[in-house]
């Protein structure tokens, strides 16, 4: 558990699958929090699930902006975030003149969309920061506090704000500056994907070739095949979970995302572009909103 800074005020937008637990520990920590999520009813139950003083539900980002120091996004596309950040009763509006407001962004976005926004909030915001900060580890890292942060912006404003993400972090690092983050994060979801590819891949091997998929994982445990990704998600491809941790359409905007980005850098990346390819057929396939192991039940050309 972190030690609370009772000089900073934390706001915090989003709580989803990995907004709501981050959230949590939020709370936890000892920090004053107000949370907004665009369904109020979510926000109030959770402040009702916290039971305590401390939190309270805002119906506007524009509330959550005027009761805090800090405020932490965690949305689901880049649109999503403009909205909260700029629209109607947005965090923008709600800033007082001498207000130095820092946003910390945990949404997965294109890098040239966060560097974007960030110049748009240090113009909007006389002393104001914008920090992009995706996050990896998934739910269980999320509700663990065992998340991994790539972070963009200022060194000082990121240091500044380690407290606060060490309630849900075991680890910021800094990448450069506006934008890094969200580079690092699709470097991230090129290795995470592709590599859920592969396993899906050997797994329909498997079950053709008349091996038991179950014993998979046991089987390559310590060799060079083995993984967190291998351990965790060759299970859910032979036994779907009831609910997903991730889904086939969050992972395909992940990877839409990176063929933006290389695009703008120039170059080509043949693996992902064809894992993109068996994610699109799959949102075809009407296994959009499926967990992302199964993927191993879309066609494949």
């Amino acid at each position: 558990m972190s030690t609370p800074d009772e000089s900073m005020r934390v706001g915090f937008c989003g709580l989803g699958k990995m907004g709501g637990p981050m959230a949590q520990r939020v709370v936890a920590a000892g920090h004053r929090v107000a949370v907004w999520n665009r369904s109020y009813d979510k926000a109030q139950a959770f402040v009702q699930e916290a039971a305590t003083s401390s939190c309270i539900a805002c119906e506007t980002p524009r509330d959550v902006a005027a009761r805090s120091d800090i405020v932490l996004l965690c949305l689901a596309d880049g649109n999503a975030v403009e909205d909260v950040a700029f629209g109607a009763d947005g965090l923008a509006s709600g800033v007082t003149a001498a207000a130095a407001l820092t946003i910390v962004d945990h949404s997965t976005l294109a890098p040239s969309q966060a560097r974007s926004l960030a110049s748009r909030w240090q113009s909007a915001i006389a002393d104001g920061a914008w920090v992009d900060a995706p996050v990896s580890g998934g739910v269980a890292g999320a509700a663990a506090g065992t998340l991994a942060i790539m972070a963009g912006g200022e060194a000082e404003r990121i240091a500044a704000i380690e407290r606060v993400l060490a309630a849900f972090a075991a680890r910021v690092t800094r990448m450069g500056e506006s934008g890094a983050g969200q580079a690092t994060k699709l470097v991230n979801q090129i290795i995470v994907m592709t590599t859920i590819a592969a396993i899906a891949e050997g797994t329909l091997l498997a079950r053709h070739g008349g091996i038991d998929t179950a014993r998979i994982p046991t089987a390559l445990a310590g060799g060079w095949a083995d993984s967190v990704l291998l351990q965790t998600l060759q299970p859910r491809m032979v036994v779907p979970p009831q609910q997903p941790s991730g889904s086939i359409r969050t992972m395909l905007k992940d990877l839409n995302a990176i063929n933006e980005f290389a695009t703008e850098c120039g170059i080509v990346l043949p693996i992902a572009s064809r894992v993109r390819d068996w994610l699109t057929r799959a949102v075809d396939d009407g296994l959009g909103d499926a967990d992302i192991s199964q993927i191993v039940l879309a066609s494949v050309e």
